[in-house]
């Protein structure tokens, strides 16, 4: 009898010992994350050329707040450590090796615009650290292959291109277009996007030329697609070189077709500044709800984020498109470390983030969803036509699906 107690308590040691590994396993860090705490890292334009992304930022961490104060993800508080590069790529570089080497960040975050995202893309895949949600649709951001750490959120630029080109040759087949584009990755994929998109009608862009981003107005430029013939102008842009091609072509009287890409389709940060009546008539495309249309009133993920808005970011227009991508991308950067649960690993973050299945989000319109796999890291591959008509964005035809790997 004695023997028998001696044995079962002897098993239960040896149980409970190799209980207490199993469950030290279960949870992995990675520098950033402890049991109370994920720190992730993002560089946002606070200041300079492309300072209208600010609110982004701002959205974003008040949505972090909100999570924090609702008890956190899996019962840890998120920090999102926020310094301004100015849309500057050398700030980014260096604020982005703070976020890294003195912060420790888990992962980085919604790092904002093409360019600063190309100056630190190479640096963060060797340090493998993810470069996650980048804010841009350069091709680059979704190459798996030979970026496996960087996967961008943005539409694909060279998509979009090719969703007006489609657009354009149903809609207007004569079209002489004209193009202003941004002199770097953003510019140039909307570019080529389009030309691949009219294949064999590529000749129907009469006139390109493009700007740098310090350049204090392009004047210039639309008078010369305008001189060129152009009865269409793509504007292939980021907000304050939109608005003021908006304004320009107003000014001068021109009348083309004037399109241009959703990084700029803001209400509040681009078509007011351009003045509404200048606006009406801009073609663009669109995946989220219009939170001043009336159709949302009672939609239920509209009225979560007018709430948010309410009480943690007061301040914010919440009309403007640029918070409400605020709040998609930190709800989906929410889901990525819910589904990573106790395995806090910069690895199991990219894992998770490349297994995303038909997410939806509180502000994507009908009928459109998130969904990754390892071999594809586009996140929204699905548009909608929008046509302005003074005072908000309307509707032209159905959803359109890109299924094409790029």
């Amino acid at each position: 009898m004695k023997n028998a107690l001696l044995k079962r308590a002897a098993a239960s040691v040896l149980v409970l010992a190799l209980a207490i590994p199993a469950a030290q396993a279960q949870k992995k860090y990675d520098p950033g994350a402890t049991d109370t705490q994920i720190k992730v890292g993002q560089t946002v334009p606070l200041s300079g050329p492309a300072s209208a992304y600010a609110v982004i930022g701002k959205t974003q961490a008040a949505y972090m707040t909100m999570i924090n104060d609702e008890g956190g993800v899996n019962g840890r508080k998120v920090e999102l450590i926020q310094y301004d590069d100015a849309y500057s790529p050398p700030k980014t570089v260096e604020q982005t090796r703070r976020l890294v080497e003195s912060d420790e960040v888990l992962l980085t975050f919604q790092i904002i615009g093409t360019a600063p995202n190309v100056a630190v893309q190479k640096y963060l895949n060797a340090k493998k650290v993810p470069q996650l949600f980048a804010a841009t649709g350069a091709a680059r951001f979704t190459d798996p292959k030979n970026f496996p750490w960087t996967m961008g959120f943005n539409p694909s630029y060279l998509v979009e291109g090719r969703i007006y080109a489609q657009y354009l040759l149903k809609n207007h087949p004569n079209a002489k277009i004209g193009v202003l584009y941004q002199n770097d990755d953003l510019g140039k994929d909307y570019l080529a996007g389009l030309k691949a998109g009219l294949g064999d009608k590529a000749k129907m862009v009469v006139a390109e030329t493009s700007y740098e981003i310090t350049e204090p107005t392009i004047d210039s430029q639309i008078l010369r697609l305008k001189d060129a013939g152009a009865d269409v102008l793509f504007s292939a842009t980021t907000p304050k070189q939109a608005a003021q091609a908006i304004k320009k072509v107003a000014e001068i009287g021109w009348k083309p077709l004037h399109i241009i890409d959703i990084n700029a389709s803001s209400v509040s940060a681009v078509l007011k500044p351009a003045g509404l009546d200048n606006a009406k008539g801009v073609v663009s495309v669109g995946y989220v709800k219009d939170s001043a249309d009336p159709e949302w009133k009672d939609d239920p993920g509209m009225k979560r984020y007018l709430a948010f808005m309410s009480k943690y970011y007061p301040d914010g227009d919440k009309d403007s498109n640029l918070n409400v991508y605020g709040y998609i991308t930190a709800q989906l950067l929410v889901q990525v470390l819910k589904q990573c649960g106790d395995d806090l690993t910069r690895e199991n973050v990219m894992r998770q983030a490349a297994n995303l299945k038909n997410i939806e989000l509180d502000l994507t319109l009908p009928g459109i969803s998130v969904t990754t796999t390892p071999t594809d890291y586009r996140v929204n591959k699905q548009f909608q036509m929008v046509q302005f008509d003074g005072q908000r964005w309307q509707k032209l035809g159905g959803i359109v699906a890109d299924e094409a790997r790029e």
